[in-house]
């Protein structure tokens, strides 16, 4: 317990965080009247947000320990706790997790429907298990919330996702449970190899033979790389984004798809430091293959939800480029920039939905001219342009800097290379404005013919929170950069004190196994 702080407020804050959405969630179950499932949902999520508040307001920044730890025995006869505590770098997820929830349900208000009361409950749920995701510090702890987010995230793009959700919604559950059943394998042979226990602080101190570690690493890289999602296993994504509701794409964009960066950093780097080492020129490849790819597929989208998606692989590809860079600046980075890519692009699909509640149609050539038809849509749109394709004084600016120069340090081929990628970014994200608001007005929008109004109260106050961190972020970040510069530090010592067998060793444990 020398790595833990535990927790100091007169209530178990990190507890109340995770399951506050799941008696809403019950509570919902006896409601029938639309209208208050709304406001009670909309209820739940503004209070699990404050109650999560103080995780950042009493967090110690200096130090490296798990805090607000909560451990309780659970299945003692199997080593398994009730353990749950947040570091510099989940309790910044934390935080991302229950903003969002907000945002989903508000922008949700008027677009669902149909079984509005099942569409809330999952919601919440989702809320529950991703939160529950980044507090968790006992495996089977972990799992649990992991496997939970499949069943409400598979129903969100099943039930109330378009015309192909069927199809997405499966090829979404089949990826990410492929890839977590070869986690589970790896966790049972971590249990066994780290003396019988499945606290992940514990095993994070054991050092495994290198061929353990080889085998590890790549059943744990199955399960993140899936999740983030690195090139070449990303075809789920642009499916699951484009099929999903609003509030789906925000989940999935805005911290479902962090997940798999967070795994790696969670175990593979502290557990698996001697693999980390020998597969960081592979993993160094497959981001910066992930990042250019993403954004050349970008140029060639007919859909705004499908671009946005396949941009999502190009960003994620800087994160995974950050982490692997294994610098403080990368990996500073890299965390940044997952919670600038949940930021921006959250935003950015809540602005494709907003957009669609009244054209219904998602196909950039029956948009022209926008930009006088939505004025103060189009202005916001643009700065999210600019914060996507990170402008100074916007996040994106911040968190790509760091990476490049995180990059450049570690091997400059591949901060050249990634450097490309922001270029491609900068073509695709204006050549997208330039059809959507600009080029000649489209016929069928304005007065006389479809509809359009610019956007309400309700939306700005959806959209207002995402604005104010781009310029947060992007002036100050050291607002967020100080919570996890003693983690990384740490991480980062570990590795480099742990991982002692060097490539020629791995390189010959490696001829051996094959």
């Amino acid at each position: 317990m020398e790595n833990v702080i535990l927790n100091q407020l007169n209530y178990p804050v990190l507890s109340y965080t995770v399951f506050l959405p799941v008696l809403g969630a019950l509570l919902l179950l006896f409601m029938r009247n639309t209208a208050m499932i709304r406001w009670t949902t909309l209820l739940v999520t503004m209070a699990t947000f404050v109650i999560s508040l103080p995780l950042l307001t009493n967090f110690d920044k200096t130090t490296y320990k798990m805090q607000f730890v909560e451990r309780h025995q659970w299945i003692p006869s199997w080593s398994i706790n009730y353990f749950i505590g947040v570091d510099g770098i989940s309790v910044l997820f934390v935080f991302l997790t229950t903003l969002l929830s907000i945002l989903c349900v508000l922008v949700s208000w008027k677009a669902i429907e149909n079984k509005a009361k099942e569409f809330h409950i999952a919601i919440l749920i989702v809320e529950a298990a991703m939160t529950g995701v980044f507090v968790s510090l006992d495996f089977f702890l972990f799992y649990i919330f992991w496997e939970a987010m499949l069943i409400p995230m598979f129903l969100l793009i099943g039930v109330w996702g378009g015309p192909n959700r069927v199809y997405a919604a499966i090829k979404f559950f089949l990826y990410t449970l492929v890839g977590s059943v070869l986690m589970l394998v790896g966790i049972i042979v971590l249990y066994f190899a780290g003396g019988n226990t499945l606290d992940i602080l514990t095993l994070g101190t054991v050092h495994y033979p290198v061929k353990l570690q080889f085998w590890l690493f790549l059943a744990f890289f199955a399960a993140f790389a899936v999740k983030v999602p690195m090139f070449p296993v990303h075809t789920w994504l642009p499916d699951a984004h484009t099929e999903a509701p609003t509030a789906g794409s925000v989940i999935l964009a805005g911290v479902l798809i962090k997940m798999g960066a967070y795994g790696f950093l969670r175990f593979s780097m502290p557990m698996f430091p001697d693999a980390v080492r020998f597969f960081m020129t592979p993993m160094l490849i497959l981001s910066v293959t992930g990042i250019v790819y993403g954004a050349l597929v970008c140029l060639a989208q007919k859909d705004l939800k499908r671009l946005i998606a396949y941009s999502s692989v190009s960003h994620m590809g800087y994160v995974t480029l950050g982490i692997f860079a294994l610098n403080s600046q990368g990996m500073e980075g890299g965390i940044l920039q997952m919670l600038n890519h949940g930021i921006i692009t959250g935003a950015l699909f809540l602005m494709i939905g907003i957009i669609y509640e009244r054209t219904h149609t998602r196909v950039i050539a029956d948009y022209g001219g926008f930009a006088t038809l939505v004025p103060w849509y189009a202005g916001l749109f643009i700065i999210l342009t600019f914060a996507s394709i990170g402008l100074p004084g916007t996040n994106g600016f911040i968190g790509e800097f760091l990476i490049l120069f995180g990059a450049f340090k570690a091997q400059k081929l591949f901060g050249v290379l990634a450097a490309t990628g922001v270029i491609l970014g900068a073509g695709y994200m204006l050549w997208l404005y330039q059809r959507v608001f600009f080029e000649t007005p489209n016929p069928n929008w304005g007065p006389g013919h479809h509809p359009l109004w610019d956007l309400d109260l309700r939306e700005v106050i959806t959209l207002a929170p995402l604005f104010a961190l781009i310029f947060v972020i992007g002036f100050y970040p050291e607002v967020f950069l100080s919570y996890m510069h003693p983690t990384v530090e740490n991480l980062l010592k570990h590795i480099n004190t742990h991982a002692f067998a060097g490539e020629g060793l791995i390189a010959k444990h490696l001829m051996e196994i094959f």
